[in-house]
C-alpha cells in the first residue's frame, strides 16, 4: 500500500471533503540542525563571538573571542605576593606607625613655639594671608596630645570634634583585621557624610571674617 501525501491544515483554513487534516509542522521539530554548509563561507562563528553568518567581524574591528588579558608586571606581582604571604596584622601595623609617625612629628615640632614672624607653610595662607580648611590641625593636635581640649578646640573645633568617631573606625577596622574583633560598626550615611562637608566649609569662611566673635576662631 503507497501512502499518499496529506496537506497540513493551517488554523483557520476549511477541511476539504474526503480529506484528514494534518497537524501543521513546527519548524525545527523532527529536523536537523543546520551544520556547518548552512553558512555561506563555510565557517562557523567561535563561541562568544559576534560575527554574522558570514564571518564579518563588526564596526571598531573589536571582537570578544579575540580580547586577551594583560598579564600583570613584575612588581604588581610582586606586590600581589607580599599581601598573600603578609600576616593579617601587617597592615593595621603599618597603618598605626603611619599614625604614631605624625603624632611624633607633632610632639617633636611643637608648632606652638613658632616665632610671630615666622613664614606660614600652608600655600593659601603664604600667599592670601587666609586659613585653609586644616590650618591649625597640627597646633589642635599637640593640645590634645597634651590634654588641652579648650586650647585644642580653639585651633580646629571640628578637628578635634571629629577625632572620637576617626579613633573609632579605626580600632574597629584594625581590630578586624589583626585580630578577628567584630565590633558595633559606625555606619555613615551620604547624607551625615554631606552635612559635614557643608559643616567643615562654612566653618573655613567663618574663621576667616574679620569682625568680632569670628575673628577669635582665626590662626
Amino acid at each position: 500500500m503507497t501512502s499518499v501525501d496529506r496537506p497540513a491544515i493551517q488554523p483557520g483554513q476549511q477541511v476539504p471533503d474526503g480529506v484528514a487534516p494534518t497537524a501543521p509542522a513546527v519548524p525545527g521539530a523532527g529536523h536537523a540542525e543546520p551544520g556547518p554548509a548552512a553558512w555561506p563561507t563555510g565557517d562557523v562563528p567561535a563561541v562568544g563571538s559576534t560575527a554574522g553568518p558570514t564571518g564579518d567581524v563588526p564596526a571598531g574591528g573589536w571582537s570578544p573571542a579575540a580580547y586577551q588579558p594583560v598579564e600583570p608586571d613584575r612588581f604588581t606581582r610582586l606586590v600581589v605576593r607580599l599581601h598573600e604571604r603578609a600576616p593579617r596584622w601587617a597592615v593595621p601595623l603599618a597603618a598605626l606607625g603611619c599614625v604614631g609617625m605624625g603624632m611624633a612629628y607633632a610632639l617633636v615640632s611643637d608648632p606652638t613655639r613658632s616665632d610671630p614672624d615666622a613664614r606660614p607653610t600652608c600655600l593659601l595662607k603664604l600667599t592670601t594671608g587666609l586659613d585653609c580648611p586644616g590650618c591649625g590641625g597640627t597646633r589642635a593636635l599637640w593640645y590634645v596630645l597634651h590634654a588641652d581640649l579648650p586650647a585644642a578646640a580653639r585651633h580646629h573645633f571640628l578637628f578635634v570634634f571629629s577625632l572620637p568617631f576617626l579613633a573609632y573606625l579605626f580600632v574597629a577596622w584594625a581590630g578586624n583585621q589583626a585580630f578577628g574583633w567584630r565590633l558595633p560598626e559606625l555606619r555613615l550615611s551620604s547624607k551625615v557624610i554631606g552635612g559635614f562637608l557643608a559643616a567643615w566649609l562654612a566653618f573655613s569662611v567663618v574663621r576667616n571674617l574679620p569682625w568680632a566673635p569670628f575673628t577669635s576662631l582665626y590662626v
